[in-house]
């Protein structure tokens, strides 16, 4: 019963994870229209950080392993570092809507990466629905339109891409190192290295720093940090500490979903006929991956 009320709790954090991440894609689309990119996203993880600084000797109680360093700097360079700079790219270009649906090839390929780096079993469902999935997704960004919120969607999406990549380092550094540290203290962790790893980007030539202050691009940012830092972050860490990498990124799926929904009401964003195709193609492709085998 207990390994059962754990488990429940644990898929109702990774639904939690996914709606808030969905929204950080809206959130992140208005942050950008108020700040620079780089502002925005050093600034999620600064507030974030100095959240966690009020709990930090409460959960800097791990018995670290001599060497993690390595891992630990790696998780958080793929993942909130190099990610958010691609995915901060991405939505310059894209709409959030058509950035959402890219996400959901990140199952297929924390699956693929689980199989070379864990060994983990990978079947040939799996790599036709990978294969249907990343044609579904090619299809979505060779129909895009450029508009004033999608200048360049195909750059958008394939930069989009690159941060699921990222994304793909991270969920598997993750789950190594779940028998040995508490989610929270991961979920801090990644909010302290992504506000070392953005400091510096402040000082490129190209950030534009504000010069006046942004009410609306401040919400964006304070929701950021800590609702989708801290919050979404710290629930899916949790829920992977539960059950399987594989189980827990299939919730990924809901993002694309989500987001749609989301950029249709807070943006008014719209996709056209072959788009609404496409990504039927991609959540069919990520579908496809997930039939439970038994053995």
């Amino acid at each position: 019963m207990t390994d059962t009320q754990g488990k429940g709790k644990a898929l109702l954090a990774l639904c939690m994870a996914a709606f808030l991440w969905a929204s950080s894609f809206i959130a992140l689309k208005v942050g950008f229209r108020h700040f620079d990119p780089m502002v925005v996203i050093f600034g999620r993880m600064f507030m974030a950080s100095l959240c966690f600084l009020t709990v930090c000797k409460s959960l800097s109680n791990v018995e670290y392993r001599k060497g993690d360093w390595k891992l630990l700097a790696f998780m958080g360079i793929c993942e909130p570092g190099l990610y958010f700079i691609f995915e901060a790219l991405s939505l310059t270009y894209t709409d959030a809507s058509q950035a959402g649906m890219i996400t959901a090839l990140l199952p297929i390929m924390v699956a693929v990466a689980a199989r070379f780096f864990l060994g983990e079993h990978i079947t040939r469902r799996t790599l036709s629905g990978f294969g249907l999935a990343i044609a579904g997704a090619f299809v979505l960004s060779a129909a895009a339109q450029s508009t004033e919120t999608a200048p360049n969607p195909i750059l958008g999406n394939f930069l989009e891409f690159l941060a699921m990549v990222c994304a793909t380092g991270y969920m598997v550094t993750l789950k190594g190192l779940m028998p040995r540290y508490n989610p929270w203290f991961l979920t801090m962790i990644q909010a302290f290295v992504g506000s070392l790893f953005y400091f510096p980007l402040l000082f490129l030539p190209s950030t534009e720093l504000p010069t006046q202050f942004s009410l609306i691009g401040f919400m964006a940012i304070a929701y950021l940090g800590i609702f989708v830092t801290i919050g979404a972050y710290g629930l899916y860490n949790y829920g992977m500490s539960k059950i399987s990498a594989s189980q827990a990124s299939a919730f990924i799926n809901l993002i694309p979903v989500i987001t749609l929904a989301l950029g249709f009401i807070f943006l008014g964003e719209r996709l056209n006929l072959i788009q609404y195709a496409a990504s039927a193609l991609v959540i069919a492709g990520v579908y496809l991956t997930q039939e439970k085998k038994t053995a």
